[in-house]
């Protein structure tokens, strides 16, 4: 019964990520939540995966999921403030430890090494994860009711390394960049 009360206790503390915000709007004009991001994150990656027979379609889907845990306590840094990924990936760890902390520590080790396998990003799993999470933050962006000084120019660099790992990517990237391109120009 203990065991299942700390799943409970986890599973309670990731609603923090339905409240911490992130810099992105929703067509609404809300503040789109962590939470949310990652939603979206893992049906992209879920629908998309079926492009890649090669990888494991599982371990796509919960690292997806799982990307942002580390943003439980602290929220999202946004990618036009950070400076020090060492710093950030060092904080995101912490707070990653303090989530799982409550569960048996096989499931503690199993979502560790997976957030660990995105952050480093040398699985072609995790490269497309990352990739992917790139393009849904800037089909948020584009789809977003932003404020009126928002930095559009920011998305067409944004995460743009990744998207070189595979000419699908690469062409979801382009359809992406030129919604972004139309919102320059009609800005």
């Amino acid at each position: 019964m203990k065991e299942f009360n700390n799943i409970l206790s986890v599973i309670k503390e990731l609603e923090r990520l339905k409240n911490n915000t992130r810099t992105a709007w929703t067509s609404t004009g809300r503040q789109e939540s962590i939470a949310e991001h990652s939603w979206r994150l893992s049906l992209f990656s879920m629908i998309l995966v079926d492009y890649f027979p090669e990888m494991d379609r599982m371990k796509v889907i919960c690292m997806s999921l799982i990307h942002d845990l580390g943003e439980a306590f602290d929220g999202d840094i946004s990618a036009k403030a950070v400076v020090n990924t060492d710093g950030k990936m060092e904080k995101e760890e912490k707070a990653m430890i303090k989530l799982i902390e409550p569960l048996p520590e096989k499931m503690r080790h199993r979502l560790l090494s997976l957030w660990w396998e995105y952050n480093k990003g040398e699985t072609k799993e995790a490269q497309l994860v990352k990739a992917l999470d790139k393009i849904e933050t800037i089909i948020q962006h584009n789809q977003g009711n932003n404020p009126p000084d928002f930095d559009y120019q920011f998305n067409l660099d944004y995460g743009k390394k990744y998207s070189y790992i595979d000419p699908i990517i690469e062409s979801i990237r382009e359809l992406v960049d030129k919604e972004t391109m139309g919102k320059i120009q009609g800005s």
